[in-house]
């Protein structure tokens, strides 16, 4: 009978806890989202979430991992200047910073303890797409909105923001094919080791050149999306494996074409992201060869991510999955004051308004922000 009795209470307890964990999920539902312009789901079958409403102001944080380049600095810069935005902040009670580095536990150790003080949301740029899954499930369990951005999380129990990478990795790849017609040797400068968005790029990257029946002799080098890491690898590889018939480069772009001219590599076509300064070469020198396919999305990706985590503490429906637009410019058509600015830092990452979410920043509102955790 005791025996019975202490299984039946261990079973009812047991119950409850599956009970409560489950009730602090989301639940899914029917789409369409409640902005469906700017929380558009990433396919036909992306399921839709619908979290228990939350009464606000709100406690969110952004737990970044790698800090050191341009695009994780503007990034951080512009998630202070959106939740500064009088509109943002009347909803944050607190909006609070931290980058821990290339260090993984350390990133999911930041997100434990967010979970353990209380927030109602984490937005993360995750350093490995894979590592998080006890994380997610504390997150889920606790009723924390969590949602990833940039390098997302291979999950369905958490919100992903992204662009098609690996189809920005296809463009890239396709520019080229294009405009090296006989095939040859390719300088590929990769992003930051491990993370879903240099894999998914180089994976486009390597897909379009498989299928174009041409023959590309790669080398491959890691300028960890950063000017001055990229400049260096650059040149280095231009010594040892050089010259090369084009060019791609996932971030730094600036500092890849910088070490061309520095070693008197000729202009060749050039896939790459959307840096200021890379955009001011491409419209100087395409006279000269330098022909440019320039696609990617500004740091401003982290003003949707913020957005869509105060949507589901509403209580609106989100799609689990949101997939962004790519800003993109080509050859022959790089505008000045458009889609480079000449008065702006070659630094800065053009591309930072997503109209549909009502979201535009200018450069001062940005470089007004500082990089510090908060």
């Amino acid at each position: 009978m005791i025996k019975s009795l202490v299984g039946g209470i261990v079973a009812a307890t047991a119950f409850v806890m599956l009970s409560s964990s489950a009730m602090a999920g989301p639940e899914v539902v029917k789409g369409p989202a409640a902005e469906p312009d700017c929380f558009a789901p990433w396919a036909a079958d992306t399921q839709f979430f619908k979290f228990p409403k939350k009464d606000g102001p709100y406690r969110i944080a952004l737990a970044n991992g790698y800090i050191a380049n341009t695009w994780r600095i503007q990034m951080i810069q512009t998630a202070k200047a959106y939740a500064a935005q009088k509109d943002v902040a009347a909803k944050l009670k607190e909006f609070k910073v931290v980058s821990t580095g290339e260090d993984v536990p350390a990133q999911i150790s930041a997100i434990n303890n967010f979970i353990d003080s209380g927030f109602d949301a984490i937005v993360v740029n995750a350093q490995n797409p894979t590592a998080f899954g006890p994380v997610i499930k504390r997150a889920k369990e606790a009723g924390v909105v969590l949602v990833a951005f940039d390098n997302i999380l291979d999950t369905k129990d958490a919100i992903n923001v992204n662009v098609d990478q690996k189809g920005l990795g296809e463009l890239w790849g396709k520019w080229l094919i294009d405009h090296i017609p006989d095939g040859g040797k390719i300088l590929e400068v990769r992003g930051v080791a491990g993370t879903s968005v240099d894999t998914d790029r180089h994976n486009g990257i390597h897909e379009a050149f498989d299928a174009s029946g041409k023959k590309w002799d790669v080398t491959e080098v890691a300028g960890k999306w950063d000017d001055p890491t990229a400049q260096k690898v650059t040149a280095d590889a231009i010594a040892t494996n050089g010259p090369f018939v084009g060019i791609t480069g996932q971030g730094g772009d600036t500092g890849i074409v910088q070490a061309m001219i520095d070693a008197k590599h000729a202009f060749v076509p050039f896939g790459g992201e959307t840096e200021n300064g890379f955009r001011k070469f491409c419209a100087a020198h395409a006279a000269d060869g330098l022909k440019c396919s320039s696609a990617g999305t500004g740091p401003a990706q982290v003003a949707v991510a913020i957005k869509t985590a105060i949507a589901a503490l509403e209580g609106q429906v989100v799609p689990q999955s949101v997939k962004l637009p790519l800003a993109i410019v080509e050859d022959p058509n790089f505008k000045e004051g458009q889609d480079y600015f000449p008065d702006q830092s070659d630094n800065f990452f053009v591309g930072n308004s997503f109209p549909t979410c009502g979201i535009n920043f200018t450069a001062q509102e940005i470089m007004g922000q500082t990089k510090a955790d908060q």
